[in-house]
């Protein structure tokens, strides 16, 4: 599985996720944006036209969201872990998200009412290095469990923000287990987990609303563009938080004419993927040691109030292999003529890893018709990191790691 691209078209048992949906309303998120807006480091990351590879594709639009740019971490997922703490201590607290802006969140006051307290979580790199920046702005500890295989440059970034961090000889689905675990004998502890399970699902949800501002972001700058709504969206999963909370502001934003959304795995934890070819609605794990260069997406279990938003409104489910992922970032990473330059991570570039699959491997041609691709065409994309791992960065895009099967 881990050597090809696989795709299935959306032949779930759809339900109406009416629930999950709410989540994510365009109503919900401008009050995310509004926290986020709070912060010194906040501003909108740019949204890329990459005009002439448009032209050289045969499409009419390619527009990337560049999340190297946020709040200086060079990834996305802060915005998720720092709003799922804030909600937290505001419930705490007995106060208002609206009332509680990154002035009041990290004044001596709130400190004094939390008192202290130890945020648990597991990560590749991105979200924890989120969730222990987050931690360090409030005053407060955090403790980070990384699976086997991590980059020491990832767990470096890290312990520079206060926080207790190690690689564990685990998978990530059974590091966040450990979390888990280590969190219920800490008192006045909690576990900020970017994925869901019964029984843990309130949490997530409001990191998945976190995750909301970025899509904000991206309509309001397509608008820009003169791109009143995005004909396709490519997004990748992990446990599938960032496709579920992406799928499900595009589904709230445009409800009438939802945009044909893909949601793409790493061949080698393509948990979601393989939940849609069972087509029973139910989720398939994958276990093992999930070995890719897409780190953020090594995840083998499915968030489930993601999960419910998928099979409701996601179009397409693609199997993607680390070849494809690496041609993306050496694409974006020179780019042709009059298009600017995206430095995307492994993970960050799995988007358009498959948008270069569907448009000039002709293996692919039946994807590429199913998904209408064609010069009518204005295609959003997440780059969600920038090089957080800048050996493997370099050993890819200088070196020509993984390259594309002749």
């Amino acid at each position: 599985m881990s050597g090809a691209l696989h795709w299935v078209a959306n032949k779930l048992p759809k339900t109406e996720a009416k629930k999950e949906l709410a989540l994510m309303a365009p109503a919900e998120i401008e009050k995310v944006r509004r926290f986020h807006a709070s912060f010194p480091q906040y501003k909108p990351t740019p949204l890329t036209a990459l005009d002439s590879l448009s032209e050289q594709l045969g499409v009419g639009g390619i527009y990337i969201k560049d999340e190297s740019y946020r709040f200086g971490l060079n990834a996305f997922k802060v915005l998720g872990g720092s709003f799922a703490m804030a909600r937290f201590i505001a419930g705490q607290t007995g106060r208002d998200i609206a009332d509680l802006g990154f002035d009041k969140l990290t004044s001596p006051d709130i400190k004094k009412e939390l008192g202290d307290y130890t945020f648990f979580t597991a990560t590749y790199g991105n979200h924890g290095r989120g969730v222990a920046w987050a931690a360090n702005q409030i005053g407060q500890h955090s403790v980070v469990y990384m699976p086997k295989g991590s980059s020491q440059t990832r767990l470096d970034n890290i312990l520079k923000e206060g926080a207790t961090a190690s690689i564990t000889d685990m998978n990530y689905d059974d590091a966040v287990r450990l979390a888990t675990a280590e969190s219920a004998k800490t008192p006045n502890s909690v576990v900020i987990q970017d994925t869901a399970w019964e029984g843990y699902e309130e949490i997530p949800g409001w990191i998945m609303q976190g995750y909301g501002t970025m899509a904000l972001e991206a309509a309001e700058q397509l608008a820009g563009y003169g791109v009143k709504r995005p004909t396709h969206i490519f997004v990748q999963a992990g446990v599938g938080s960032l496709a579920g909370a992406v799928q499900g502001f595009f589904a709230n934003y445009y409800p009438d004419n939802v945009p044909t959304t893909t949601v793409v795995e790493a061949a080698a934890a393509d948990c979601i993927y393989r939940s849609a070819v069972q087509a029973d609605g139910r989720t398939v794990d994958v276990g093992g040691d999930l070995v890719t260069i897409m780190a953020g997406l090594a995840c083998g279990e499915a968030n489930t109030i993601s999960w419910e938003i998928l099979k409701a409104k996601t179009s397409f489910f693609v199997s993607l292999p680390d070849y494809a992922a690496a041609r993306a970032m050496r694409v974006l990473g020179a780019p042709l003529a009059g298009d600017p330059r995206v430095i995307s991570g492994e993970s960050g570039a799995a988007g358009m890893g498959l948008l270069l699959e569907a448009l000039v491997n002709p293996e692919f041609a039946d994807l590429k018709k199913a998904l209408g691709l064609g010069p009518d065409s204005r295609i959003l994309l997440f780059s969600t990191e920038g090089d957080t791992d800048p050996d493997m960065y370099r050993k890819i895009v200088w070196d020509g790691a993984y390259p594309v099967p002749q």
